[in-house]
């Protein structure tokens, strides 16, 4: 997990702590013609958490959100905000705010303005009105810009405004649908930083919908991976990182190395397998372990080393032998493509804390080694 300014894992609430289940969804699904959008999804976020709903596009997530929200009705299901069932409740009368990637400013009102609306909507007056849009102005850093309409601010600025506006009408619910999808890569992580910050200063309750795993993994307390419009995993982002529960999370979040393999015999805390071109291949033992069942195992680039034919990696690693591909530079670290015997391969990260010499060029053969520790039996390996 990215550690940056101001946000320390260590000292991350867990579940059990948090007060009451904010949102429960029970059962949900909701169908389009003869297509299942969201199908049978159960899920709990609690109060104060920064939740957030990965998946690719089409994946079901924004058909979840807008449930939550109120613009669509779930066939099946109930959901719950404070253990009240919402289902044809309409959106303006639940205690949920949205904040959309395309931000929905009023063009021809100032900052302040925008912000005000939600408040004044309320029935907020007077002196009240000034306080709540000064502190949520000065909250998302824009109070010398309150003058100033949407046109004449940059689009970080504008998703801020978006976000003041719609944290400002005292929502116990923040809905966030991707938005900083719009914005370029170097805006996109500074206003990650200003989200985790806003959120961490109001302990709002967060919902945020993205298709971006870096994003996810930096902003949430925990994280429900969608796919096909259902929930593959549901956890901390180191859990769904270091231990992904299915193959798609492996494959969806960063890059990982998935092997089919076959049990060949469980030794005490550890489960021995059998695949193309290895020399040793063992995992920790879990649930999906049974002597000749096949299954799929996973293990992410930058735990394996990267040795040439005379190297010992140390004793009980997972050792494969194969042959340089393709090497990439990458600035951080260099990237190495190895086929292995059976028409697989392995693809190792080497951080370049030394100079790459031609131990790793294309065509030598070497042994890839990694801690067993790292490897990952997996469900549904057959998928």
């Amino acid at each position: 997990m990215t550690e940056l300014p101001g946000f320390h894992p260590a000292e991350e609430p867990t579940p059990d702590t948090y007060a009451p289940v904010e949102v429960g969804l029970h059962g949900v699904t909701k169908r389009f013609s003869d297509q299942t959008a969201v199908d049978d999804i159960t899920l709990r976020v609690h109060e104060g958490e920064f939740f957030s709903v990965l998946g690719p596009s089409g994946c079901g997530k924004t058909t979840l959100l807008r449930m939550i929200a109120g613009f669509e009705r779930p066939d099946a299901g109930r959901i719950e905000l404070d253990g009240v069932d919402m289902v044809g409740v309409p959106p303006y009368r639940r205690d949920v705010n949205t904040v959309f990637q395309s931000y929905a400013l009023f063009p021809h009102m100032s900052v302040w303005d925008n912000v005000a609306y939600g408040v004044k909507r309320k029935g907020v007056r007077g002196d009240a009105v000034k306080k709540t849009v000064g502190e949520h102005l000065d909250l998302v850093r824009l109070g010398p810009f309150a003058r100033r309409r949407p046109a004449q601010l940059s689009g970080g600025q504008q998703q801020r405004v978006a976000i003041a506006r719609a944290l400002a009408a005292g929502p116990r619910l923040l809905l966030l649908d991707e938005p900083l999808g719009a914005l370029d890569a170097v805006l996109r992580k500074e206003l990650q930083i200003e989200l985790m910050r806003i959120q961490r200063e109001v302990g709002t309750t967060f919902l945020y919908v993205t298709h971006d795993q870096e994003e996810a993994l930096v902003l949430s307390h925990r994280i429900a991976v969608m796919n096909a419009g259902r929930l593959e995993q549901v956890g901390y982002p180191e859990d769904v990182y270091e231990r992904p529960a299915t193959r798609f999370v492996a494959g969806f979040i960063g890059t990982s190395n998935i092997l089919d393999a076959k049990v060949s015999g469980v030794d005490g805390r550890w489960v021995e397998l059998d695949a193309p071109g290895v020399t040793r291949l063992r995992a920790p033992l879990n649930g999906h372990a049974r002597h000749g069942r096949r299954v799929a195992a996973t293990v992410r680039p930058e735990k394996v080393h990267l040795y040439d034919q005379s190297g010992d990696p140390p004793p009980g690693w997972c050792v494969f032998n194969g042959t340089v591909r393709d090497v990439v530079y990458t600035g951080v670290s260099t990237q190495f493509v190895v086929d292995i015997p059976g028409g697989g391969e392995l693809v190792a990260f080497v951080q370049n804390t030394r100079r790459i010499d031609d131990a790793g060029a294309p065509g030598q053969p070497v042994r890839l080694a990694w801690n067993p520790d790292f490897t990952v039996l997996l469900e549904n390996a057959d998928d």
